[in-house]
């Protein structure tokens, strides 16, 4: 707490006589940090934090400033334990935010120098069909279910926690797990690469504020488990019979048939079938120019 007194006492502004390049570089980099910083706090409990950061940082100043020296060297004392308190609670978030990070593939989608084709389909066309199938016939019968979609993270974790399965999907067999009063009804099933890998599996519960009160149990493990991977899960309401998805920690409720098989099939392919970007498209243009002016 010495520092923020001294710093108070001796800070002088001043503008630098020259702005070079690196100057803008760093500038433009901590902006980018800042406002992916900005989001993260936003779209995690780390909002209700951040506020109360600001309230003790407030007080903090009008202690330095006042010379209150017992209440500034209690807070010293307690600081370290304060950092190591944060970084507990909010593990799960700082968890999702760095594997968000990894996700990124920034450098790769930078350099990449493929032809954008479409490889290593995750699930079929005939996978989405079963999926929408099981879910819209369950709705219609007022049968709760609860299924996860696999993606890029493996949720190996929440596997372990259900009955191990090695089956092909078919809307047949997901009715039936879901079935009352049958062994495996009871929580959620793990999807990967057209098969079921998992039944009966607990997933996460979402402590997200904002979500609809009236929402239960299953809709809160299904927002949980996408806001810590990046599985697209499938819930069916058992009171009302409407069939949502969660994605991202969003929550799309009472969707269409229509619209849950347009998302199912934006995830279809491991890579995505976009034009290639970065510097690879740039190299591509120039050889295409170089190849129509015959240079």
């Amino acid at each position: 707490m010495e520092f923020i007194k001294y710093h108070l006492r001796m800070t002088k502004f001043s503008l630098p006589s020259s702005i070079r390049v690196i100057d803008i570089v760093q500038i433009l980099l901590i902006a980018i940090f800042v406002y992916y910083l900005m989001v993260w706090i936003k779209n995690t409990r780390a909002y209700t934090l951040l506020k109360g950061v600001m309230f003790v940082s407030i007080f903090l100043i009008i202690a330095a400033i006042l010379r209150m020296d017992t209440i500034l060297w209690i807070c010293q004392q307690l600081s370290v334990v304060a950092i190591t308190g944060v970084l507990i609670i909010f593990q799960p978030e700082l968890r999702r935010a760095l594997e968000q990070l990894g996700e990124k593939k920034m450098f790769s989608n930078l350099i990449s120098f493929d032809n954008g084709k479409q490889v290593d389909e995750r699930i079929t066309d005939r996978t989405i069909g079963e999926l929408i199938h099981a879910a819209y016939a369950m709705g219609e019968v007022k049968t709760g279910a609860l299924i996860v979609v696999e993606q890029n993270i493996i949720l190996q974790e929440y596997e372990k926690t259900g009955i191990a399965m090695d089956s092909l999907i078919s809307s047949q067999l997901l009715i039936n797990i879901f079935e009352h009063n049958t062994p495996l009804h009871d929580g959620a099933v793990i999807v990967r690469n057209n098969r079921i890998v998992s039944a009966t599996c607990y997933l996460p519960l979402s402590d997200n504020l904002e979500l609809n009160k009236s929402l239960g149990t299953r809709h809160r493990a299904g927002v949980g488990i996408s806001e810590v991977s990046d599985a697209l899960t499938i819930i069916v309401s058992e009171e009302t019979g409407k069939v949502s998805y969660t994605y991202g920690g969003k929550i799309v409720i009472g969707v269409t048939p229509g619209a849950l098989r347009e998302r199912l099939n934006s995830m279809k392919t491991r890579k995505d079938h976009k034009e290639t970007t970065g510097l690879a498209r740039i190299w591509k243009g120039r050889a295409k120019h170089e190849e129509k002016t015959g240079e």
